[in-house]
């Protein structure tokens, strides 16, 4: 009885075990889609935030020069 008990503990463990790494595998498979769709979100968002800040760029150049320009006009306008 022992021995059959023991053959029937260790198929079952087996069993088990197959089981655990069918779930692993499933599970690792998930995750690696979700991070892909993941990795290609934040490219695309890396993307668009160098556009948006290329453009802030121009703007604070241009709001920077139309000051200095104003500033430099007052000065020149009092000294004439």
């Amino acid at each position: 009885m022992l021995a059959a008990e023991a053959a029937a503990s260790a198929t079952s463990a087996l069993e088990q075990s197959a089981s655990a790494l069918s779930e692993i595998a499933r599970h690792e498979k998930e995750c690696s889609a979700r991070w892909a769709e993941a990795h290609a979100e934040l490219k695309a968002l890396s993307k668009s935030v160098s556009a948006h800040a290329a453009r802030w760029e121009k703007v604070a150049f241009l709001l920077i020069g139309t000051v200095v320009c104003g500033v430099l006009a007052t000065f020149v306008k009092g000294w004439m």
